[in-house]
């Protein structure tokens, strides 16, 4: 069984590329850095769970709920096969029960704060907006898109930042926590404006406060689906 099943929706995606030196620290043991057209990335990335199963049940006032987090990419080579997938900085999350078995089952980086979402769908176009409070001030992430979802392109840089399957935890210097992520492709929506106000050098440490007052390199909204996370095995 599935240690977690869920649809995530709508997820607003900001890329910055940044340098080596910015995530080696964070880089769990096991793993190496993963580059697309060799540059390092970073994603904020804000979206809805729904529908969210833990262990094949569902847990009262924690079914649908907003998360944005902050995460790199990076490969493992497992035997013969190469393995691509995140590295979480932190995730944000309004529901602290969630906090705590993330944080106590994965090893992850998980923060419970105030959040909220707008989406809005006009004739021509829709909103989707991500909200949260942290040390009193508002940060969010809002893009506007078309309404018509496209296949993303094959080896674009879309694709790179879409299709990581694997999650990789730093639990110490020789120690990794990893946990396999099902999904299908998705599809993305044109993005036609958008709006970030984040506070990064506070939220998730002063090597990434040079990107809150950078445009980010790229911006997509996917438009998700059903996802599984599956139980976690231990690299040492």
């Amino acid at each position: 069984m599935s240690f977690l099943k869920a649809e995530w929706r709508r997820l607003a995606i900001a890329n910055y590329e940044v340098k080596e030196s910015d995530l080696i620290k964070h880089l769990p043991y096991g793993t190496e850095l993963d580059t697309w057209d060799n540059k390092h990335y970073v994603s904020l990335v804000g979206f809805m769970f729904v529908n969210t199963k833990m262990l094949g049940m569902k847990i009262p006032f924690h079914v649908n709920f907003e998360e944005v987090n902050l995460r790199f990419y990076v490969r493992y080579k497992d035997g013969n096969n190469w393995k691509r997938g995140v590295v979480f900085i932190k995730e944000l999350v309004p529901k602290s029960a969630l906090t705590i078995v993330a944080n106590t089952l994965y090893s992850e980086h998980y923060q419970t704060v105030p959040m909220s979402h707008d989406w809005i769908d006009n004739p021509a176009s829709m909103i989707t907006k991500y909200e949260w409070k942290h040390k009193s001030k508002y940060n969010f992430i809002s893009l506007t898109t078309e309404k018509i979802p496209q296949s993303i392109p094959a080896s674009s840089k879309e694709e790179f930042i879409t299709e990581h399957y694997w999650g990789y935890t730093r639990v110490n210097e020789s120690k990794t926590y990893e946990y396999e992520v099902t999904h299908p492709k998705w599809d993305c929506y044109k993005v036609l404006d958008h709006s970030i106000d984040v506070d990064f050098g506070s939220l998730y440490g002063a090597e990434f406060s040079h990107l809150r007052n950078r445009e980010p390199d790229s911006v997509m909204l996917a438009e998700g689906s059903l996802i599984t996370v599956e139980n976690k095995r231990v690299l040492k």
